[in-house]
This record gives C-alpha cells, structure tokens and sequence, in this order.
C-alpha cells in the first residue's frame, strides 16, 4: 500500500525483528542489565518514563520455534551466556561425544562424479565399509567436538521462556514485520505487514493496514531472506564491493531412529561425495534415539534442476546410512536458505537508529559452516552495547554504535574467525575439486593461502537444461520429456533424474515419504488467512518465456508449480515453507535490479508448524 495509507502508530524503545539465536544472545543480555540490584531501573525508558526501556521483538513464524533446524556448534558464546547450562531441561539437546567425516562413495552409478573423484572411489575402495570410508584424521578447525548438538527449535522455545519470564521482554509470533520505517538513512522503527488482502495486496474485506512501530533502536535479526535486512541491502546498498550471492538451501528431517540403531547420543556425522560432489551431508544423533539429518545443495552446485527433497532421500538411502536408518520414522520435516557469502556478505552493520546481527549480518564462518553460536555472539555483542549506551544516556546514532557494538564484534573471535573464512570457498566458483582444495589450504593455513576465484550471481551460473545433460540425455529426448510434464502440470527434476540413471525411491509410507507427505505429516505447513503472497514475480513475462524455472524444481515445499495453461508458474503459499530458496533458484535477473533475480521473495505469514526442525 502507498505510504498515504492511514495507519495506526505505536511507539517503543527497541524493536527486535526475528527472534533466533542471534536475537537469543542480544535479548538475553539486554535484560539482564536492565534492572539494578536494588530493583531500579538501570536505565529509564523515553515513551515510559520511570520504567525500564520497552522492548519488543516481532517473529514471523507462527511460534518462536518453528521453521528452523538441528545444529552442532562449539557454543563458546552460548556457553558463556549460560555457564551452567544443563542441556537435559531442553528436549532433544546434547554434548558432542563423536564426530566423523565420510566420503561416500556412489552405490547407483548415476552421481556425475569428476574423474578425481573417481579415481578416490578406485583408491579408496578396499578401506571402505557400506560403500563409506572413515577420515582417519579431522582437521583441527572442522572439529566441533567438545561441543553442542541440538535443535535450535527447542532452544529458542527454552531461551523464549527464559526471556518472557523476566519481564524485561514482549516476543509476539506470527508477526510478519513488511519493511523498516527508513528517512534518509536512517531507521525509525518497522511497519508490519497488512492484514485482510488479496493475494496481491489488493485491500479486501476485513482490510487492516500494517501498524508502523517507531523506535530509537531497531535490531535486524531476520536472517538473510528477511524482508527487514532485504530492504535495508537495497535502499543503503553494500558497502564497498560486498555481495550476498552465494547460497545454500539445508533440508533436513528428524527421525526416529530404528530399535538397535549403534548410533549414540552425541553422534555427529559430515558426509561428502553423495549423492553428487557438490552436496554436503550432516547427522546428528541426541538423547532417546532421535537424529536429526540432511542435506546441503549450494548455489554453485550448476544444476538448473536441483530438487534438494529427491537428493536427501537418495543420501539418506547410501548403503552406510540406510543400515541405520532403515525402519525408521519421520517426525518433522523442513528447509532453510543459508547465505554462505559469510564476511564478503557483511552489509552496513548499523546506522542512524538500527543495527544488524546474525546470520544476515554476515557473521556466518563459512570455511566451516558454523552460523549459530556467531549468531548468538554477534547479539551478545549488540546487547553489551546497547546497554552501554542506555546507561550513558547516549543516543542510538551510527557513531555512538560503530564504537560500541561494531568495535566490540571486530575485536572478537567471530570477526577474526571470519577473515579466515573470507576467500575460503572462492575455489568452487570454478569448481568442486577446486571448491575442496581451497577449503583446505584456506584452514590449514589460516588463511594465508586460498584458491582464486570470482563470485557470479546465482542467476549467472545455472545453466540450460540441454547444456547440463549434454552427454547424458539427447536434446531431442528432453524436448519429449519437457512437453510431457507441461501437460501433466508437472515438474521436470524427477522425469529427468529418473532418465539420467538415479532409481525410484522405494517410498515405505513411514521414512521415505512422498514429497507432499512431509508436507504434511513431517512439515504440518500453515498459512494464516488474510495476508499478500510473499513470493511474487518482478516480471511475470521474463518468467513465462523462461525454459528452466529453476523457482520451480528447487522449491522446498512444492509451493512454486508450472503452470499448465503456460505464463508464469503459479504459487500457493499453503505449501510454503518460507525457506527463501526461490529468491537465489532463478536463471534470470530482475530487470529493476540486476543483482538480484527475477523471483521478489517478502514478508509472509505462516510456514512450518514444528518446533523440532
């Protein structure tokens, strides 16, 4: 709606945009400090004189766990947050004991596997076990071990008790933040999201315009596909020549592990080698025989018909998994987009009224794709400032915060941790081989020695169907192939994987579930009623003379469909999982903005309904 739109105005001190780990660390920090000893406050609010500062903090998922992931972390912030920490009185939630780097060999014949790599399989063959061979040796700077395995789900539920509990907090879920409330460059709060509209915004019955919500101070912790920090990017733009144009979308399950599974609580497994060389796998065994496990597919991985779901089952069905996993059970189900730019990804960290943490902060050390406990520190890190300033009486000004929460994260581990990380991953814009081998000078060097590379737009790298199929399926086939799927309305990935020599998974009903199974006995996905569709087209017409619609087969939740009349396809936010994987899964660009792609992905409602993934 236009900016004349009347809307009701509310004021409060801090506003907080997403609640995840790194909005965990800031409030948690922050009302500690609030109150004296003597039960006065330590500084006074200015829109409620003599009370504390009003804190709010506004979360899109329908509850403050939904949506997010398992994790394993050295958790030296979190730890330090909660020296006492008693990981049994948050579900699904342990010490590291054992961790494992696999290479997996290819037990079907159809990964697309660079000839090194089939001489590994060659080499390695006698030594390994289930078609896996053990990494004798785990490089110092991978190992998370002693650490922290968990789902942050249930952390953020524990940490959001914890924080409501003090008082010094309001945390409202199912609260969609539309975008900041920006003059000049400066920020003055946040204005929600309209209610009762039509898919396209369009005033409908019940019509209630988003309330703007003006403060001193707002916190942008939405992650990297939150629509607060995707405004922020475009109206301020990068500093210098930063970028945000690598990508990863994780998929992940939880499982029931099966009666006997050897698996103990404590188990962390990283798998590379399959289902193709691209993708990373991980696995996490907690308390009660429960794991949680899955899969990460990268922007760079060229494959303009990347379906993440397909390939986690393939992963999940290698012959050293599946004995363990076989028989038993999906409890939950999920995605999420990782921005894997990390230090190159860092946009303006603070200005006039704002300031940016976690993950779309560019905090994110991506040599070891560690993002949680940086997240929480980077919030730890804000929260000892702003307190800083409050007590000082000092106002939330771009100077006042460089010197106090920016000073504070560039002399911290986080930072020096992420200039090692920086040109880590520079390799796999050329290739996987050179993706790993850069990794590893990058980490055994500390940084010193990386393998070149230049960064592509997401939407540079994908290319056509025809050219990634070249030597495996006849261009004239996949002309039959694509004009079969039109007129089913279907997608492509699975008629052409099937073609390319991947077997049909053997769905049992109980673990390997259809697609629109996890959906919805894995997923439970919602959409509340009354708001806009938040994936929309910059140019439908680009999109309907589109030959790939990446958008399409990349979709986490099968939201994003061909349409079987033609044009561009067609969207149904009941089945959106929020994921953002459609914002970076284009082959064209927005032709407003040529960074960015062809698919506007903005604040929504609704999601996944489960607090363990």
């Amino acid at each position: 709606m236009s900016d004349e739109t009347p809307r009701v105005e509310m004021e409060t001190d801090i506003v907080c945009v997403g609640f995840g780990p790194a909005a965990g660390g800031f409030l948690t920090t922050l009302t500690r400090g609030l109150m004296n000893e003597d039960g006065t406050p330590a500084a006074e609010s200015k829109v409620m004189p003599g009370m504390p500062p009003q804190v709010i903090c506004y979360e899109r998922a329908d509850d403050i766990g939904f949506g997010v992931s398992g994790v394993v972390t050295k958790g030296r912030a979190i730890k330090a947050s909660f020296p006492d920490l008693d990981l049994s009185q948050i579900p699904m939630a342990c010490e590291v004991r054992e961790e494992k780097i696999l290479y997996l060999g290819d037990p079907v014949g159809a990964s697309r596997r660079p000839k090194l790599f089939e001489l590994a399989d060659k080499a390695l063959g006698r030594w390994m076990k289930d078609g896996a061979y053990e990494l004798p040796y785990i490089p110092a700077f991978l190992e998370k071990h002693p650490g922290l395995a968990f789902s942050i789900g249930q952390f953020n539920q524990w940490v959001g008790a914890n924080l409501m509990g003090t008082g010094m907090a309001q945390i409202w879920p199912s609260s969609p933040v539309a975008e900041p409330l920006v003059e000049g460059r400066a920020v003055k709060g946040v204005r929600m999201a309209d209610q009762g509209v039509e898919k396209d915004g369009a005033p409908g019955a019940g019509y209630m315009p988003g309330m703007d919500m003006k403060a001193a101070l707002t916190v942008v912790a939405d992650g990297p596909v939150g629509a607060v920090g995707q405004a922020l990017n475009r109206k301020l733009g990068m500093p210098g020549d930063n970028h945000q144009r690598e990508w990863a979308v994780g998929m992940k399950c939880v499982v029931d592990l099966p009666e006997g599974c050897d698996w103990q609580p404590g188990t962390v497994l990283h798998t590379i080698g399959y289902p193709e060389p691209e993708i990373f796998g991980f696995l996490y065994v907690y308390p009660d025989n429960v794991a949680s496990l899955g899969i990460f597919v990268p922007s760079w991985f060229d494959n303009p018909v990347r379906t993440a779901y397909r390939y986690m089952q393939h992963w999940m069905l290698h012959p050293y998994l599946w004995k363990r996993l076989q028989g038993g059970t999906l409890r939950s189900w999920g995605a999420k987009s990782l921005n894997e730019s990390g230090k190159r990804g860092e946009p303006i960290l603070c200005g006039d009224g704002f300031a940016r943490i976690g993950e779309g902060s560019g905090s994110t050390n991506v040599l070891i794709g560690a993002g949680v406990d940086e997240a929480w520190a980077t919030g730890v890190q804000l929260g000892e400032a702003v307190l800083e300033l409050l007590k000082s009486g000092r106002e939330f000004t771009k100077e006042n915060l460089e010197n106090t929460y920016v000073s504070r994260r560039r002399a911290s581990w986080v930072e020096k941790e992420a200039e090692v990380a920086k040109k880590s991953r520079d390799g796999f814009t050329k290739s996987v081989l050179s993706g790993f081998l850069g990794m590893g000078l990058s980490g055994l060097t500390n940084g010193l020695l990386n393998m070149p590379g230049q960064a592509l737009k997401p939407q540079e790298r994908i290319p056509s169907i025809e050219d990634y199929y070249r030597d495996v399926i006849p261009a004239g086939e996949i002309a039959d192939i694509r004009a079969e799927c039109a007129k089913k309305g279907a997608s492509l990935h699975d008629a052409l994987m099937n073609r390319a020599g991947w077997p049909e998974i053997p769905l049992d009903g109980q673990l390997l579930v259809s697609h629109q199974d996890a959906l919805l006995m894995g997923g439970k996905v919602q959409a509340n009623p009354g708001y806009a569709d938040h994936v929309r087209f910059a140019d439908p017409v680009i999109c309907a003379a589109c030959r790939e619609q990446v958008c399409v087969e990349a979709c986490s939740g099968q939201a994003i469909y061909t349409n079987p009349e033609g044009g561009a396809p067609l969207f149904d936010r009941e089945k959106c999982i929020h994921c953002g994987a459609c914002m970076w899964n284009c082959s064209k660009s927005d032709p407003q903005d040529r960074e960015r792609t062809n698919v506007k992905f903005m604040a929504g409602s609704g999601g996944l309904h489960s607090v363990e993934n």
